[in-house]
């Protein structure tokens, strides 16, 4: 009997130390994650001069409330910490030190700019935290295989330049082009994916490029040089100021290109506005994404959502404000990053995870585009559909287009 006894024990034992070992297999944490919490930190431009970006962060606080008061993601409350570096890279550096080191965060989310980013890229990797969804499009944020733990989340700026090539090979053939880019990350790889989209067209197609420094008081010269140099179809790689003054400047010489304007650009209230919306009607730029205020999704049921979370959440905010709309996508697609992660809470599964998207449509996804990423694909937002400005607001049309790399 003793040893019968003596068996049920070792058998019980057993079993404990079996189940207790699938336990501790099902869960896994680094640094800023336990049963109860994921810990995460932005820096975001609450004051100085971009602190019109600061609706990203308040926004996103207000959506990582709604999904806690739910019982957050599979069980685990998100602790969102954010600190105001007010849009300067030294700042940035400051204040990701300290979420690193003195907060010990999971990883980091959203940091804005790509200035700011780029100051913290090499150190994030270093240390192999990851940089989730950063808010920038420029090539260098989507490298895999030099750092791999740094993903963006805006539309890659040299993808969006080749859908650009895509749709002037096919509807302006002969188009003889004017290039007008910000002399940065952002306005190199606009231009860069133009001629990678026309491929060995684009010596042949580009009859002049001129570029401008942030500093300039206005891009009046350049835009002169351009209708000069022949060009009818103006490719205006710039931001809404410097864009609305270009508008300006084509519409007071008289000159009327195929004006293709980029995503950063095309706000109604930041561009369109300020440069007059009789003059700014033709123009042409790409979304990926569902205007709240375009009548059309007025029944659409992730824009309702969207409407209802401000109601409760953020109802100080504008529910018509395409940066509120922007950080609500990017907020989606991280709780749907977390929620593949499990139990499994390691930083190298965060990053497996990110890598790993299929077919996932965030609520204001335009119709047909479908989000995918891949462990050497990093690209979030590679289809895009080309829209007209009415003279009051965008209207989408054609289908939609996807970026496969340079032409051949």
């Amino acid at each position: 009997m003793s040893n019968r006894r003596a068996f049920l024990a070792a058998t019980a034992a057993l079993a404990f130390a079996f189940s207790a070992t699938q336990a501790l297999a099902q869960k896994k944490y680094d640094t800023g994650a336990s049963d109860t919490e994921i810990k995460i930190g932005q820096t975001v431009p609450f004051s100085g001069a971009y602190s019109v970006y600061a609706n990203i962060g308040k926004t996103q606080a207000a959506y990582f409330k709604m999904i806690n008061d739910q019982g957050g993601i599979n069980g685990r409350k998100i602790n969102l910490i954010q600190y105001d570096d007010a849009y300067s890279p030294p700042k940035t550096v400051e204040q990701v030190r300290k979420l690193v080191e003195g907060d010990e965060v999971l990883f980091t989310f959203q940091i804005i700019g790509t200035a700011a980013n780029a100051a913290v890229q090499k150190y994030l990797n270093g240390k192999k935290i990851p940089q989730l969804l950063a808010s920038t499009g420029a090539a260098r944020f989507n490298d895999p295989q030099n750092y791999p733990w740094t993903i963006a989340y805006n539309p890659n700026y040299v993808s969006e330049g080749r859908i650009y090539a895509k749709y002037i090979l096919k509807e302006h053939p002969n188009a003889k082009i004017g290039v007008l880019y910000q002399n940065d990350d952002m306005g190199r790889d606009y231009l860069a994916g133009l001629k990678s989209g026309l491929g060995d067209k684009a010596a042949g197609m580009i009859v002049g490029e001129v570029s401008y420094e942030v500093t300039d008081p206005t891009v009046d010269s350049q835009v002169v040089k351009l209708k000069s140099m022949g060009a009818d179809l103006f490719y205006d790689a710039s931001t809404p100021k410097f864009a609305a003054q270009a508008i300006k400047k084509v519409a007071e010489l008289g000159w009327n290109p195929v004006h293709i304007l980029d995503i950063n650009a095309s706000p109604i209230s930041a561009t369109l506005k300020p440069a007059g919306l009789d003059i700014s009607k033709g123009i042409i730029s790409t979304q990926y994404g569902k205007e709240p205020s375009d009548p059309q999704w007025k029944d659409d049921p992730g824009v309702k959502a969207f409407f209802a979370f401000m109601d409760k959440y953020f109802p100080e905010g504008d529910k018509l404000n395409t940066v509120n709309t922007y950080a609500y996508s990017v907020a989606e697609l991280l709780t749907q990053v977390l929620k593949q992660c499990g139990d499994d809470l390691s930083r190298e599964n965060v990053m497996k995870q990110v890598a790993n998207i299929k077919d996932f449509t965030p609520s204001f996804a335009l119709p047909g585009i479908k989000i995918n990423t891949g462990p050497n694909d990093y690209r979030v937002n590679k289809q895009m559909q080309m829209m007209k400005f009415n003279g009051e607001r965008w209207e989408l049309f054609g289908p939609i287009i996807e970026d496969n790399g340079p032409a051949g």
